[in-house]
């Protein structure tokens, strides 16, 4: 496939693509949108103009909205029509490659709109599916001999988190408060978390409500999935260090997450399918599955010090997920859990055996350890004031590229 749209080869967003989102345009209007290239489509113009007239099941313009919901809802049949039809007319010879008012109508460059939050979050659930990343973690804070939990194996830990605070790329994030307990006090304090972390993550979104009883099999799991996000679940670990036992995190979660702007489908993921890790011991039976249900996704952060370049600090990849969305969301679901359109299910922090791959500063560092210089010289052990993290995922293959854009964030002082 060939796009009338030019667009340099390295671009996440080519004519395999087709991503989601919705934009302000021209500060003047809200529209769902794609994206291909450097250009952002309004979708809310083109189903006016008649463009979707054949697809079945969209009888509405659902791309006049302020989120993807209402779209997503409709299910996979009309979703994946919708997507194959605007690819088919973003190729060359197409009837709209062919229609210059509609293009000048329709079509907008980067900097002509503001992304903004892509769908309505009635709720948040956050993982802990890397072997490797709970491995670190066990060695540091527990038994290096046992390092993972009696469960890990199991069962994909997770826990419900904060939706109201997750926010689009390029939000700022205000350093947060709280309680802390420094290993040399005999009682806690209070003050500015001092040990601010990313998590590099990935997210899927659903795309049904189920009603309470009802569970969702490891087979039919993808059809409740529209698509992924890049998140970045930031962490105040001193924070958390103090507050976690019993119950496990709030206030070093609840502050503030992070996603990218632009949801890409499964289907446009198809191609980089891969095999998950082997699972031993052998899993219960509503957590098997069949084929492969990983995805090689290329992932990498960066830190900016304000005034500063960008520094490229992990590389890593979503296919070290021992746990995959499937089985998350079977066991999510299996004690008859509901879902609601517009859910969102993180990873947990991924990261690989190599160091250069870990998904967090707590694992980069080690705890502070063994910090990482910066190309001005600085030290970071964590992420200080006015520091800009950036994440970045995308998929190649066989001269296709499948890519999420970027999260970005940058950290502010306390309020």
């Amino acid at each position: 496939m060939k796009s009338f749209v030019e667009y340099n080869s390295n671009s996440d967003f080519s004519i395999h693509n087709i991503p989601f989102g919705v934009a302000v345009f021209n500060k003047e209007f809200i529209a769902c949108c794609t994206r291909i290239g450097d250009q952002v489509v309004d979708l809310a113009l083109l189903y006016d103009l008649s463009y979707f007239e054949e697809i079945a099941g969209l009888d509405d313009n659902v791309f006049e909205a302020y989120t993807l919901n209402e779209l997503i809802e409709l299910g996979k049949p009309v979703t994946n029509a919708v997507r194959l039809r605007i690819q088919e007319l973003l190729q060359e010879g197409s009837i709209l490659s062919k229609d210059e008012k509609t293009i000048e109508d329709a079509f907008y460059d980067l900097d002509q709109v503001k992304m903004i939050m892509p769908i309505h979050i009635p709720n948040y659930t956050d993982f802990y599916s890397s072997i490797e990343h709970a491995t670190n973690v066990g060695k540091m804070f527990r038994d290096p001999a046992n390092a993972l939990l009696p469960n890990w194996k199991h069962l994909p830990v997770g826990y419900h988190g904060r939706a109201s605070s997750i926010v689009v790329s390029g939000t700022e994030i205000n350093r947060p408060k709280g309680q802390m307990k420094p290993a040399d006090a005999d009682k806690p304090v209070f003050g500015p978390c001092k040990q601010l972390d990313f998590e590099l993550e990935m997210a899927f979104i659903i795309n049904q409500n189920t009603e309470m009883g009802e569970s969702v099999s490891t087979k039919d799991a993808e059809n409740a999935i529209f698509g992924m996000v890049i998140f970045n679940d930031w962490s105040a670990r001193d924070i958390q260090s103090w507050e976690y036992v019993p119950l496990g995190p709030f206030l070093a979660k609840n502050f503030g997450s992070s996603i990218s702007p632009w949801v890409v489908t499964l289907e446009a993921l198809e191609p980089f399918r891969t095999t998950s890790p082997t699972q031993e011991p052998e899993v219960l039976d509503y957590l098997k599955f069949e084929g492969d249900k990983n995805y090689d996704i290329n992932l990498e952060v960066y830190i900016q010090p304000e005034n500063g370049e960008e520094n490229l600090i992990s590389e890593s990849n979503y296919k070290y997920m021992y746990w995959n969305m499937t089985q998350q969301l079977a066991h999510h679901t299996v004690n008859g859990c509901n879902l609601e359109v517009g859910d969102i299910y993180a990873s947990g922090t991924i990261s690989g055996n190599d160091p250069k791959s870990y998904g967090s500063m707590l694992e980069l560092t080690w705890r502070g350890q063994n910090p990482i210089t910066l190309s001005n010289g600085q030290e970071r052990k964590f992420i200080e004031n006015n520091d800009t993290v950036t994440m970045k995922a995308w998929a190649e293959k066989d001269g296709m590229r499948v890519g999420f854009g970027e999260v970005s964030g940058k950290i502010i002082p306390t309020k």
